[in-house]
């Protein structure tokens, strides 16, 4: 069984829902000042909308698509010591629509990192193995970038925020090694390429010069994760293509899982257990689609004590003979002393 030095998740990931108003609210119950915020409304369709601490509120990133970076001035508007707030724009804070906030706790605004080539602001919870990464790429290959993490990073998400340029997700799990990336915002296999390189240190990430994540004088962002037992899970697994699908063993009750095929096309699909009460956790959303929220037609995950359990035939989770990927954030430990039970569904 899991051990983990993190007894409550909740202190530092947490799915907030809330319905729009139109006109300024805050949204409190996250539980901490979120550092970083990701959005999307639920009943009808609108872009992702994504926040964080080092570039500030009201600068949205859009993980649907290629957009640069966009000054949004009346939608999340301030982080707060329990949640954050929305002025009355329709991105975040539609009248009478519903909407999912995802969040988690970094260090606030960030501190000078000169640990790489290239000098970084640094916003890092080492407990949590939880980072936000911002800096100017130079265009040149080996260059190297701190992230605060003080172990060796599994994956990172990245995007440049000045041109328009896809999310790129690289890591050292499953299929996501040297050479290989995905893009958030599409549903492409896993690509190959000589200008991707996830050469991670304890303190540094190495990026090449023609990856979309080190263009030469230009701004980016980068969120950086350590797994950490019990609380963080980055990992892969094969399909069987039966209802009775495969189970994936992650040592604790998922709050958060995205998962994404690899050796095809295939959206990238987000659950959590806020959203879906019951199992089987069929409410889905799409990284790379603006799309409203789908329900039913059994396609979803079974959130267990220990990790989730594949429940539909679909090539998009459980192609026989497929490959994924997956990332999950703990709603609670298998073990340790915390105050919420880690029960199956």
């Amino acid at each position: 069984m899991a051990y983990t030095t993190i007894n409550k998740s909740g202190d530092y990931f947490n799915t907030k829902l809330y319905t729009g108003t139109g006109a300024t609210q805050s949204i409190t119950g996250v539980g901490f000042q979120p550092d970083w915020t990701w959005i999307k409304r639920r009943s009808t369709s609108q872009d992702h909308n994504l926040y964080d601490a080092i570039r500030g509120a009201t600068k949205a990133l859009e993980s649907n698509s290629t957009s640069v970076e966009q000054t949004k001035a009346d939608d999340l508007t301030a982080f707060a010591s329990d949640g954050f707030t929305l002025g009355s724009g329709v991105k975040t804070n539609a009248n009478n629509e519903t909407h999912a906030s995802w969040n988690w706790k970094a260090n606030g605004a960030g501190s000078a990192n000169t640990d790489g080539s290239i000098s970084s602001t640094v916003s890092a919870n080492t407990t949590s193995g939880f980072s936000i990464v911002s800096y100017t790429g130079n265009g040149t290959n080996n260059a190297t970038v701190g992230h605060g993490l003080g172990v060796t990073p599994t994956l990172l998400i990245g995007k440049c925020l000045g041109t328009t340029a896809n999310w790129q997700v690289v890591g050292n799990f499953g299929s996501l090694t040297e050479g290989k990336y995905l893009i958030l915002n599409e549903t492409s296999a896993i690509g190959t390429s000589s200008n991707v390189s996830f050469d991670a240190s304890a303190t540094t990430v190495k990026f090449q010069g023609g990856q979309g994540i080190n263009i030469s004088g230009q701004p980016h962002i980068a969120y950086c994760f350590a797994e950490k037992k019990g609380f963080s899970k980055f990992g892969s697994y094969t399909g069987n293509g039966n209802a009775d699908g495969t189970f994936v063993y992650t040592g604790f009750k998922p709050a958060f899982v995205i998962h994404k095929r690899t050796d095809a096309t295939s959206n990238w699909t987000m659950h959590d257990s806020t959203r879906s009460l019951f199992n089987t956790a069929d409410e889905r959303l799409y990284s790379n689609l603006s799309n409203a929220e789908d329900s039913g037609g059994n396609y979803g995950d079974d959130i267990l004590s220990n990790g989730f359990k594949i429940r539909t035939t679909s090539s998009s989770w459980n192609a026989s003979g497929g490959t994924y990927i997956y990332m999950a954030f703990a709603e609670a430990p298998l073990v340790g002393t915390n105050n919420v039970p880690c029960t199956a569904r």
